[in-house]
């Protein structure tokens, strides 16, 4: 299985774990939320339960329960950490266990586990105090693995969605997301292998990657555009703006597309104690 491989130093780019009001800003709508994000490709649940020494699973971020349900199908029992008591309750209405709190602060109390996973959340955690508690939460053997959706739109929708951002939201991270692809993950990953490896109680990181497709109307893509990161603190004007763009830009390229997801995750195993 390859390895990462060493990045570039990265001291200087954005810590998103130090911006805890955009990490707890997701749970304005959290039936939204869980109808319109992506799920995780089967191929990858079904390869971190192969590989977890049991089905006893903690869901770091669950956020409304989409992996842990997959999870759950696939036979694991999912405990769930999360930060934002809102999204937290709408998990809990629907059946899954879940504890409120930072998971650099949540507290295993004795508890273990074969799997630690974290779907679209890990770089919301500091890397190395989220490895580490990561760490105290694994049986030996047990395994680590977060992961993160990457999407590439075709490149007439890249460019037509990049116009818009440009004049809206000039400078943002939004305005520049579709430029990078999955290359705007690598930082994102480095970080994570390289906290792991600082704890110094896990096996060598790996990367894992998983392709797959999913098309969407105008109205599914609008649907979930206000549940990323770059659109949660926006106002309802600038929201509203960006909804307008963004849709007569769908509209422009034949009222959809067709995304190009590659699901990355880093992996790896809990050492003996």
């Amino acid at each position: 299985m390859p390895t990462i491989p060493p990045e570039r130093a990265y001291s200087s780019e954005p810590k998103p774990h130090r911006a805890r009001q955009i990490a707890e800003s997701f749970g304005s709508d959290p039936a939204r939320y869980d109808r319109a994000r992506p799920r995780y490709p089967d191929a990858m649940v079904e390869r971190i339960v192969a590989e977890s020494p049991g089905p006893d699973f903690l869901d770091v971020g669950i956020g409304t329960g989409i992996a842990a349900r997959q999870f759950q199908a696939a036979g694991c029992g999912v405990l769930g950490v999360e930060v934002d008591a809102r999204m937290a309750g709408w998990a809990r209405e629907r059946g899954l266990e879940v504890e409120v709190a930072a998971f650099e602060a949540w507290a295993p109390a004795g508890r273990a586990f074969d799997a630690v996973v974290s779907g679209q959340t890990w770089h919301w955690v500091d890397p190395v105090a989220g490895a580490a508690k990561a760490a105290e939460a694994l049986r030996p053997g047990g395994r680590l693995a977060v992961f993160w959706n990457v999407g590439q739109p075709p490149p007439d929708v890249v460019e037509a969605f990049s116009a818009v951002y440009r004049r809206v939201m000039p400078g943002s991270l939004a305005s520049r997301q579709w430029a990078t692809g999955s290359d705007g993950y690598s930082v994102l990953c480095a970080r994570a292998a390289d906290g792991i490896r600082e704890v110094g109680a896990f096996g060598e990181p790996e990367q894992w990657r998983f392709d797959w497709e999913r098309s969407y109307t105008r109205d599914e893509w609008l649907d979930q555009l206000p549940t990323t990161g770059g659109h949660t603190r926006l106002s309802p004007a600038g929201l509203e703006e960006v909804l307008a763009g963004v849709g007569a830009a769908v509209d422009a390229v034949g009222g959809g597309f067709t995304m190009r997801y590659t699901t990355v995750v880093v992996t790896a195993a809990r050492t003996a104690a």
